[in-house]
């Protein structure tokens, strides 16, 4: 498995979500800067913390025009109840096959349990990475205050 670097396309990747059908990511965040959250589960404090932050600056994201859109390994009935406990406001993938996401990403991957590890991207409006963070573990992520002010400069000088 190869990691993204920037300037890669983002991968083809339909999910089934909580609220919002089935979902093509690089679809649903055409035209926009996107943010892909692929996090631990329900179950991680630190996931719950990141995908709240996110959730919180919404008005910031919609003024820079970015998307989000996160995806785990949880079951349908634990990611709602994450959307439903955070007040998630985008789209929160399900049930993801751990392996395929891992090659198709680079995502790390846990053995047992089997769960994706926290990694995060940065879309520019064509679907192309400007920047990824890859975690082999519990902590290292995309933090929303870094999102905005990064997409914010990358606005900025083009």
């Amino acid at each position: 498995m190869s990691r993204l670097n920037n300037g890669d396309a983002f991968p083809i990747l339909t999910l089934d979500t909580v609220g919002h059908g089935t979902v093509s990511v690089t679809h649903h965040l055409a035209g926009r800067y996107g943010v892909v959250l692929i996090y631990r589960g329900l179950w991680c404090p630190y996931c719950n913390a990141q995908l709240s932050a996110f959730a919180r600056a919404k008005e910031k994201f919609n003024e820079l025009e970015i998307g989000v859109v996160a995806l785990s390994v949880d079951t349908k009935v634990d990611a709602a109840a994450l959307v439903e406990k955070h007040r998630l406001n985008f789209p929160v993938g399900y049930g993801v096959d751990a392996d395929k996401i891992a090659a198709a990403t680079g995502a790390y991957v846990n053995d047992n349990p089997r769960y994706l590890q926290t990694t995060g991207f940065v879309l520019d409006p064509t679907g192309k990475v400007i920047t990824a963070v890859y975690s082999s573990g519990a902590i290292g992520r995309l933090v929303a205050d870094d999102v905005v002010g990064f997409v914010g400069y990358v606005k900025s000088k083009a």
